[in-house]
Parts: C-alpha cells; sequence; structure tokens
C-alpha cells in the first residue's frame, strides 16, 4: 500500500491524524523499545497518550495503546467496523492493494480521535523504512527519532546504512525536532543531518551531545547518569542491555527538548518514573528465574544479535547457552550467528507457525559453519518440542536463549507461561 493511498483512506475518515501532538519513529533497532520509553514518560506527566508499534507478540490489539494499556478486542472490532466502509470504498476506487499494516494505522488515527477522553500525544512507530511508510503522512510534527540504523530490507531501503538512513530520515518535517540515536556510522549520521538541513529542522545528536554512565545494575534494573545541553539526569529502567540505556537516552532526550520549547511541562521525577516504569515483552525477557534460567529476546540481525551476547555475558556471566532459534526466510541467519556462537553451548533449530519461517534444517546448514566442532545440532518442528529439548539437556547453570524471530519468542512465552500458571494454581489447590 503506497502514500497516496493511505492519505486518501486518511480524507475519507476525515484526516483523524490531523489535530493531535505527534512524535514519528523510525530506524532499524530500539523503535519499539524508544516508543515505549516516550509513551511512559508522557503518561507520567499526566498526559493522555496513544501509543502504536508494531509487530505484536500475541494479538493485532497490543499495537495500539493508550496509556500504554493495549486496546481490548472489543475496541478493536468497534473500530474495525467504523472504518470498514471508508476501506472499502478506498478499493472500489481502483486500490486494491490496500495491505493489513495499513489498515491497522487507519484503525489507530481512527481510535485516537473518536477515543473516551481527548488524547494529547500521539507516538507513531514507522512499519517499514520512512520515507514511503504508510504511517508517514504529517506535514508537521513535534519531533521525528530515527533510532540506530543498521542493513536491513536491502532490496526495498537501500544497500548501504547511508541510503537506508536517508530513507529513514523521511519522516524529518520542516522545522520539528529531530532526535538521533547513538550510531556506529559516520554515513547515517551525515545522512540525517543533511534531511534536517533540508527542511530546516534541529537536530539533536543524542551520541555527540549527551555522555552515558553506567552507575549500576541487576537482573531487574539497570542504572546510569545522562549529562549533556546543560542537563544532568540519572536514570533507572527495568530494561536490560546497554543498547536499553540508548534507547531511554533517545527517548529522554526527546522529552528534554519539549521541555526546552515550552511544548511540554514535566520534572525530571515525572521523566525518571516515567522510564522505570516503561517495560516491553520479548526483549531480553526472564521467563524462568531459576536454574536453568530462559530469557527470550526476538533478536532479528546481526546487531540486534551482537546486543544479546554482550547482554547474556554482562548480566547473566554467559558463557554457554543453549539457544532455540528460528527466524523468517528474509532474516541472515549467517550475520546473527556469527556473533551468538561465541557463547553457543547448542542450538536447537525451530520454525514458528508462521509461514515465511525459514526451515529449520536451513538454519542449522548456514550454523554449521561456525558450529563445525560442535555435536549439539538439533531441529525440531516446533517451539513446543525445542523447549522440551532444551529443558531435557540443560543443566541447572545453564541458560536457555530463545531467540531469531519474535513470533518464536512468542509462541515461547505462551507455553512457558502458561504452564507456570498451571503450576502455580496446582500449588495453591493443593
Amino acid at each position: 500500500m503506497g502514500l497516496p493511498s493511505m492519505k486518501s483512506l486518511l480524507a475519507r475518515l476525515g484526516d483523524p491524524h490531523k489535530g493531535t501532538k505527534t512524535i514519528h519513529i523510525a530506524g532499524s533497532k530500539g523503535k519499539g523499545s524508544t516508543s515505549t520509553f516516550v509513551a511512559s514518560i508522557l503518561k507520567e506527566a499526566g498526559q493522555t497518550t496513544a501509543l502504536y508499534t508494531s509487530p505484536h507478540l500475541h494479538d493485532y490489539s497490543e499495537r495500539i495503546a493508550f496509556d500504554l494499556e493495549a486496546i481490548s478486542e472489543e475496541d478493536f472490532a468497534r473500530g474495525i467496523s467504523e472504518i470498514e466502509k471508508q476501506v472499502e470504498a478506498e478499493r472500489e476506487s481502483g486500490n486494491a492493494s490496500i495491505s493489513t499494516f495499513g489498515i491497522l494505522t487507519a484503525l489507530f488515527f481512527h481510535l485516537v480521535k473518536t477515543w473516551k477522553v481527548p488524547v494529547q500525544w500521539q507516538v507513531v512507530e514507522v512499519g517499514l523504512g520512512g520515507r514511503y511508510d504508510v504511517t508517514n503522512v504529517f506535514d508537521s510534527k513535534e519531533v521525528a527519532i530515527i533510532t540506530p540504523i543498521s542493513l536491513e530490507h536491502v532490496e526495498i531501503l537501500g544497500s548501504t546504512q547511508t541510503e537506508i538512513a536517508a530513507n529513514k530520515a523521511g519522516i524529518i518535517v520542516p522545522h520539528c525536532v529531530s532526535i538521533l540515536a547513538p550510531q556506529k556510522d559516520a554515513g547515517a549520521r551525515t545522512a540525517v543531518g543533511r534531511r534536517c538541513h533540508e527542511v530546516d529542522s534541529e537536530l539533536i545528536d543524542v551520541g555527540k551531545k549527551f555522555k552515558l554512565k553506567p552507575l549500576s545494575h541487576s537482573l531487574s534494573e539497570q542504572t546510569f547518569s545522562m549529562e549533556g545541553l546543560q542537563q544532568s539526569i540519572e536514570l533507572t529502567i527495568g530494561m536490560l542491555g546497554a543498547h536499553q540505556m540508548s534507547n531511554a537516552a533517545t527517548a529522554v532526550a526527546a522529552i528534554l527538548a519539549l521541555r526546552s520549547k515550552g511544548k511540554l511541562d514535566i520534572t525530571d521525577a515525572q521523566i525518571q518514573a516515567g522510564v522505570r516504569k516503561a517495560s516491553i515483552k520479548g526483549r531480553l525477557e526472564i521467563l524462568k528465574e531459576k536454574g536453568p534460567v530462559i530469557v527470550a529476546d526476538g533478536a532479528h540481525n546481526h546487531e540486534s544479535a551482537q546486543a544479546l551476547r554482550q547482554s547474556l555475558q554482562h548480566f547473566f556471566n554467559a558463557k554457554n547457552c543453549i539457544f532455540i532459534v528460528g527466524v523468517n526466510n528474509d532474516k541472515n541467519i549467517s550475520a546473527i550467528w556469527k556473533e551468538l556462537s561465541p557463547i553457543s553451548k547448542a542450538v536447537i533449530a525451530t520454525r514458528s507457525d508462521n509461514p515465511r519461517s525459514m526451515e529449520p534444517a536451513e538454519i542449522i546448514d548456514t550454523i554449521s559453519v561456525f558450529e563445525s566442532e560442535n555435536p549439539n545440532l538439533f531441529t525440531t518442528a516446533g517451539v513446543g518440542e525445542a523447549l522440551e529439548k532444551a529443558l531435557a539437556m540443560a543443566q541447572e547453570d545453564d541458560i536457555i536463549c530463545i531467540t531469531g524471530s519474535l513470533y518464536v519468542v512468542a509462541e515461547a512465552r505462551n507455553i512457558i507461561l502458561k504452564e507456570a500458571a498451571h503450576k502455580s494454581a496446582s500449588s495453591f489447590s493443593s
């Protein structure tokens, strides 16, 4: 679905995306976490906030949240029924390519405009890319955030990080404040800076303007300081990993910019409470705390995998992990596994129910290049079987890590949490 079709559909709905203060977020990694940090801070400041993210873990309704509460199935169904005639009219006009993501995006904006209470802020995560993404429908916005850029969807977005960054920087509009998360690639910074210059947007480069200093950590939280632009604040977050410190800092930089311009009345204490309360499922999430520990993280590219390995080593002192891994066909499993191989004890390749899942045998064929001396390479037909195999071979001090795809993570979460709930209920009844 293209942007013209999206704008046409929104026009039929009365342009519900207009008139609400907007924070728009694009990038390769960290979009969901950064969006959640932003929405949590705004909520703590007493601002009614709508949040649109993707993908979901378990249900489409998770993608749309008001004050961090996912909408109910009833509200989802009501909203769909209310926009159905306009969607069909757009189709009948000759646009047969209306996508599921496009419909969900229209649903989000419609619900923002018709919500039970007036919505003060909408935090919108881009689906794919930026310039041509169907969320890029705003003539004006308060803030555009670009999270870390890496090589992804090269057949669509560009063959280099610079080209991909230029695409994602397409969400930057005249006179908005642009927040650039710390980047590894100088070309990405250059591309975003060029776009800001073209449209007269103030650029705040978090990596250059702020200094982050880790202070302490546990398995439940980490604390760091953030200093820059005559600001100094200590932050504690419940999300683990150095990358989450960067995501939180990027969100806080956006909030500080709004405060400095008089667009948001918020205290340091509210910012601190907002980042501390933020949480997101499936990102370095501990599903089982005692031996063997089970951790789930939807790392789907080499940089996410690198962050996962570093976090497992830093927080869990991991040296020998049993990995349950499943990816979609468009993912570079070789690049992912190059990062995870140094701490691999065993690999169980599996697949989710998603039809785009890569075959487990193909995963093992690729991984075996890095694991030529590792006899513990297995395939399973499904996530449940993979979990059973991992638990059967795991020692008390092992770590079982489920990764590669949020679809695999979601299925594993369902199984593990249901079993935990069943055990808890059985223990209580006895």
